[in-house]
């Protein structure tokens, strides 16, 4: 299940939803288990950092892939993404044009990939890979991909939430696990945890007990300037909208009204005379995400016009020792090395 909307009881104290889906649950789990450990990736020319996640929904791994691309640039090499291109319409593999592509075509989260390196969306993520290096690139991230494991990783670097965590910890239907936690972090070579929390406590604990490195690193709004001077209709729809939401309260901004779709939602004509009717009178400004933004590009009528009454506010992921980032990269180029002369 990688739906765009999570059933609440996913992220509460297991109750009797999860306790009569958990057989289904555990034959989900087994065959989660048994494709992951006899997966047969292939190996592609160059190295593969794969950004991953336990749980279906959001967790940061766009603004963490966008992070680790600006690094590899810096580190000198040239790098690309990979991913799925989930929202969109494209089997792939296709090279995303950003002055092109909509999201309903490559998905929103390519688009913003693309923005800074050549970005390729691919189901068969292997000759997605290829298509990257045909084109130049020479250090492949991949946007999720991790339970899959079709294409061999140098390193999977697991992003958690520190505020949203696994949920129950329960694996699909029964919570939002993709395995179980422990047959997952066994693929795992390294945790980054973003922000701060307790629930994602379980995950930290989990990779120390397993001897995996723990990163951590923050969202950092910015050019929040502008949208202090009055009061905000925020709106969103990703994997987890008060996260954006408190990020503007955090930021010193007046949040008057809210306005929560569901993941990767498709805005409508109607979606959008609904909120430029709402800040029309209630004289509020519409403010958005980046990754909302993208789906809002390249329509006509009333979404055109809510794309150009609304606010976006970027964001980015800041390390909290940029050393260790470093050294994740040439971790990962030595990996790749290491495997190409085992060969």
């Amino acid at each position: 299940m990688a739906g765009s909307e999570a059933p609440p009881f996913w992220f509460r104290e297991k109750g009797w939803a999860a306790y009569c889906l958990a057989p289904v649950s555990w034959v989900y789990g087994a065959v989660a288990r048994w494709r992951m450990d006899n997966a047969r990736p292939r190996q592609v020319m160059a190295p593969v950092l794969c950004i991953g996640n336990l749980t279906v929904g959001g967790s940061g791994k766009t603004p963490t892939a966008i992070a680790v691309a600006k690094a590899v640039r810096e580190a000198g090499y040239t790098p690309g993404f990979l991913t799925r291109g989930y929202g969109g319409s494209h089997v792939g593999p296709h090279l995303v044009d950003p002055d092109a592509d909509t999201a309903l075509s490559v998905g929103d989260e390519a688009l913003l990939l693309a923005r800074v390196a050549p970005t390729v969306v691919a189901r068969r993520r292997a000759e997605g890979a290829q298509v990257l290096i045909d084109d130049g690139a020479d250090f492949v991230i991949m946007d999720d991909g991790f339970q899959s494991r079709t294409v061999h990783f140098d390193y999977a670097l697991i992003v958690i939430d520190a505020r949203r965590g696994i949920g129950n910890g329960s694996v699909i239907p029964a919570g939002p696990l993709r395995a179980p936690i422990i047959d997952q972090m066994r693929h795992a070579d390294g945790v980054l945890r973003i922000g701060d929390g307790e629930r994602g406590t379980r995950v930290v604990r989990a990779a120390a007990r397993a001897g995996k490195p723990i990163l951590r690193a923050d969202i950092r709004p910015r050019e929040v300037e502008g949208l202090r001077e009055k009061p905000l209709l925020a709106f969103s729809g990703i994997g987890e909208p008060a996260k954006f939401f408190d990020t503007l309260v955090a930021a010193g901004c007046d949040v008057a009204s809210r306005r929560a779709f569901g993941d990767h939602h498709v805005f409508t004509d109607g979606d959008a005379t609904e909120l430029l009717d709402r800040a029309r009178t209630e004289n509020l400004t519409l403010v958005t995400t980046e990754k909302d933004a993208v789906r809002l590009s390249r329509f006509g009528g009333p979404i055109a016009e809510l794309r150009e009454a609304t606010r976006v506010l970027p964001v980015d992921l800041v390390f909290d020792n940029r050393l260790t980032l470093d050294t994740l990269i040439k971790d990962v180029a030595a990996r790749y090395h290491r495997r190409r002369i085992g060969r």
